[in-house]
Formats: structure tokens, C-alpha cells, sequence
């Protein structure tokens, strides 16, 4: 069982979790049995592509985001049919400074951030990150909120 492994079965039981589904319902709206889930979750078996496929919608994510996860796709050689790559979504900032973290460090904080893009639309949330930030936590500097 690969460090690898356990990291992406980490983020699909996160989000089933964060998604308040049990194996069960996730197994039902995927088709991919209970037991084949909960291995994938600790890590002892590897989803193919077709798995990742099923399990995608019913966890909210887009497939190419799992397909990063898993390494079957690059961050860099995904393209939209335009043409354009997903990472032109990003502020230029954020991708300067995840352009020079580990492979890892940007897969943990895309699965970061795409649970926290599913947590604003869940919650009808319609303003940004900063002022909500502010109103949540007034104490926090605004150099951190603007990172």
C-alpha cells in the first residue's frame, strides 16, 4: 500500500464524508460495491479510470480532478476543447506559487479547494473567500486572508 494510494483514498473518503454519504449511498449512485470503496479509501487497492468515472458525480468532483488525484493525468496536460488549460483558472498568484510546491502539496490543495468550492455552493454562499473570511474570523491580519 503506496503513501500514493492512501492519499487519494484519503480525499475520496473525505469527501464522500464531507458529502454526508455513508459506502452505501455513494455504492448506490455509482455502482462500484461497497467493499471495493472502502478498500480504495484505506489504500488497498488502486481506482481504475472507469471507477473514478462512476464515483465522480455522486462525490461532486469533475473527473479530470480525480483523474489529477490518481496521476493519470498531469495538472499541466489537461485542456479544456478550447484548448485552454484548467490551471488558467487559477489567480496567477496561486498557480506561481503551486507551480513550485511538490506534485503532492498541489494535489492536496486542489482536493482543498474543490472541497471548499462544493461547501460555497452547497451553502448558497455568493460572496468571495476574503469577505467572508473577514466576517467569519475579524481578527485574523488581512495580509493572511490575501495570500
Amino acid at each position: 500500500m503506496s503513501n500514493h494510494e492512501q492519499n487519494l483514498g484519503r480525499i475520496i473518503k473525505q469527501q464522500r464524508v464531507m458529502s454526508g454519504l455513508t459506502l452505501r449511498q455513494l455504492s448506490d449512485k455509482s455502482g462500484v460495491s461497497p467493499s471495493h470503496l472502502g478498500r480504495i479509501e484505506r489504500g488497498e487497492r488502486f481506482p481504475s479510470a472507469h471507477i473514478l468515472r462512476k464515483i465522480a458525480q455522486p462525490l461532486g468532483f469533475q473527473e479530470e480532478a480525480l483523474f489529477i488525484y490518481a496521476d493519470y493525468l498531469s495538472p499541466q496536460s489537461q485542456t479544456t476543447a478550447e484548448g485552454k488549460t484548467n490551471i488558467g483558472e487559477l489567480d496567477p498568484y496561486v498557480a506561481a506559487v503551486l507551480s513550485h510546491e511538490p506534485v503532492e502539496v498541489q494535489r492536496a490543495v486542489i482536493a482543498i479547494l474543490s472541497i471548499l468550492k462544493i461547501m460555497a455552493k452547497g451553502s448558497g454562499c455568493d460572496i468571495g473567500f476574503a469577505e467572508y473570511a473577514h466576517r467569519k474570523y475579524p481578527e485574523l491580519d488581512e495580509d493572511i486572508i490575501t495570500m
